[in-house]
């Protein structure tokens, strides 16, 4: 197809051997590093577009996570690219061995709307970082973000090097994978859209990483510090308008501090955002037409016990609190994304895990407790990506921790030196000297076998 044309020149320069020196890749990740810093403006004002962003919020979980990232790209990049020794085992001496960090070549990087920038732009960073050459797909529901993005990388980078394309994700992603092998795929997004991509990749034996959702449960335990873990919990809710997969998707609260929660809650939420939190600055919009209308389908799915209110053409959705749930109800089946919050009460461990068991393998998982014992059992009992405890969804912050799903929220982690090795292939080396040749490694071997086992053991 005419229009991917790009990819084999990409290919063409991977294969030049351009990309894979220390010198062009720092030279490349702090050129992005400074076209970042130059464009604040420019990016805060397409984020506010998209999302409604405040420069306050597009810095702590869009460009400032991506400079923090860049950062320690940066620094610790000399020292990733150096082999790595390993030890050599005793039927293989005087041999060494070592891993060698080698790019995989031409990578796919789709990103989200819901955080169009950092989501995009720090496995790109990566990409980079591990000398690899890099196809960007923006979302197409974030489309000033998109421009911008577009604008930075263009100025940055040749097109034969890294190259943004916009378009139907639908319809292009899977156009550029029946023209192209890709070396790795990195996808950003929902679970049908990344099963499908990883159904596609397949049938290539191509490489990916799903950074997908699910249903993240949140514990609040009655040793919990009930003022604390409200405000905490409404901050991780609420942020972008609860459009984040590391949100507090329902809640599960011991029966004995549940009304207690709930009115704490109600004091977070009006302290952050006012008692009318559409004219509240810092809170955000829905992203588009068709995810407010699947908002609005779930208020009526439980009993509001707080908020509620929405106005469409604004595309707004105000914080609410949901009791008398079904758990076969839909906002229960599904990834809500939005400012909405079931609420369940529960009295033994065994009550909450029959909710949770429901939804496994959640991506992130929150407990709030004083109980060192119950936070063991806790983190024990539940399959998840990754989590806090008395906190909630600022475990992504910490580009120290990696982060991923597992099972159906995912395959794969990144940030920090993550972020490097998920596009790194190790290619392991052992090197022989040819001063030592003993016979016994060769045939005939009859009557070695003691001598073999002594060895190989």
């Amino acid at each position: 197809m005419e229009a991917f044309g790009f990819l084999k020149d990409q290919r063409s320069f991977f294969e030049s051997g351009q990309t894979r020196g220390y010198a062009f890749r720092k030279q490349q990740l702090l050129a992005l590093k400074k076209v970042i810093v130059a464009n604040e403006k420019a990016i805060n004002s397409a984020l506010s577009s998209d999302l409604k962003k405040t420069p306050e919020e597009c810095w702590v979980t869009e460009t400032g996570l991506l400079i923090q990232e860049l950062n320690h790209l940066i620094s610790h990049l000399r020292e990733w690219m150096r082999p790595e020794p390993v030890e050599t085992n005793l039927l293989n001496l005087p041999s060494s061995s070592y891993l060698l960090p080698s790019p995989k070549g031409v990578v796919l990087i789709i990103g989200p709307w819901n955080f169009p920038l950092q989501l995009l732009l720090i496995p790109v960073a990566g990409a980079i970082a591990a000398g690899n050459c890099v196809v960007m797909k923006p979302s197409e529901f974030a489309p000033a973000t998109a421009a911008v993005v577009e604008q930075i990388m263009s100025a940055v980078f040749p097109s034969n090097y890294v190259k943004l394309i916009q378009g139907d994700g639908a319809e292009l992603v899977p156009a550029m994978m029946k023209e192209f092998r890709f070396d790795h795929i990195f996808y950003t997004g929902s679970i049908p859209v990344g099963r499908s991509i990883y159904m596609e990749a397949a049938k290539e034996l191509i490489p990916v990483t799903l950074e997908l959702g699910g249903k993240d449960p949140c514990v609040v335990e009655s040793d919990a510090n009930i003022k604390v873990a409200a405000r905490r919990i409404a901050l991780g809710k609420l942020t972008n308008s609860g459009q984040m997969c590391v949100c507090p998707d329902y809640l599960l609260v011991h029966t004995d501090v549940k009304e207690e929660l709930i009115s704490q809650l109600i004091i977070a939420i009006e302290k952050f955002y006012t008692s009318d939190p559409s004219a509240a600055y810092g809170y955000g919009k829905i992203i588009n037409e068709k995810r407010f209308d699947k908002l609005v389908s779930y208020l009526s799915q439980g009993r509001l016990v707080y908020g509620g209110k929405y106005d469409r053409s604004s595309l707004f959705v105000g914080p609410a609190l949901l009791e008398d749930v079904s758990l076969d109800a839909a906002i229960m089946k599904e990834e809500i994304f939005g400012p909405i919050l079931p609420i369940f009460s529960f009295r033994t461990t065994e009550e909450a895990m029959t909710i949770i068991r429901k939804n496994p393998n959640p991506l992130s998982f929150y407990l709030f407790t004083s109980n060192r014992e119950t936070e063991k059992e806790w983190l024990e009992r539940v399959q998840f990506g990754a989590g806090c405890i008395n906190n909630t969804a600022w475990q992504f912050s910490n580009h120290h921790l990696p982060f991923g799903g597992v099972g159906q929220s995912g395959i794969g982690a990144y940030h920090g030196r993550q972020t490097f090795d998920v596009f790194t292939h190790k290619k392991s080396i052992m090197k022989t000297p040819t001063w030592f040749d003993p016979a016994i490694k060769y045939p005939p071997l009859k009557g070695k076998l003691g001598i073999l086992k002594f060895f190989v053991r």
